[in-house]
């Protein structure tokens, strides 16, 4: 795949790179929602009345048509700041990470991380291996996020892995920088 391919997709302040995460792979199938072969699908949560499961392109999340069209959802409203555990947001921030962001496939419920009054920027999925690498400033959000310290947290931290077991979801404040994010278990 060339840098040319991937700057023709849409781009989505909250989820910048989705093909690296694993949201959008390439493939033949047709979009539900524009009935476009575009080369893209989604393969993230959607959630919706209508199984359209692997079968929107990244254009029509990223204008709205497959919420229009089929009211889809690719993150709980309440997902965004975890709940109530984080800011909340306005409305207009709330509605495009919900309705126009391309979301993650996580092991438990999808939660995205708020600051600043905006939702944070997702960066992806971590394990020890990528963790070590960053920022200690992500390793020390995730951490704390977890409740874990001492050697509990040493267990659940050396068996933490990208793509499977415990996984750290890592996002970043587009205002400030910080980091956040948290990590749950299949």
């Amino acid at each position: 795949m060339t840098d040319a391919t991937l700057s023709n997709l849409p781009v989505f302040k909250y989820h910048p790179d989705p093909v690296s995460t694993g949201s959008f792979v390439r493939s033949e199938a047709t979009c539900l929602a524009c009935q476009s072969l575009r080369g893209w699908i989604y393969v993230g949560p959607t959630y919706c009345l209508t199984d359209i499961d692997e079968q929107l392109c990244p254009w029509c999340i990223a204008d709205g048509t497959a919420h229009l069209k089929f009211g889809a959802e690719f993150v709980d409203p309440l997902a965004v700041g975890d709940f109530g555990k984080w800011q909340s947001v306005p409305k207009p921030v709330l509605d495009e990470v919900c309705y126009r962001t391309p979301s993650f496939n996580g092991w438990q419920q999808e939660r995205w991380f708020t600051h600043c009054d905006d939702a944070a920027v997702f960066l992806g999925c971590f394990g020890k291996r990528e963790l070590e690498s960053m920022d200690r400033a992500a390793y020390e959000a995730i951490k704390l996020e977890s409740g874990y310290s001492g050697e509990e947290w040493d267990f659940y931290f050396n068996r933490m892995d990208a793509s499977y077991g415990p996984t750290a979801y890592l996002f970043r404040c587009r205002h400030c920088s910080t980091w956040g994010g948290y990590s749950d278990v299949g």
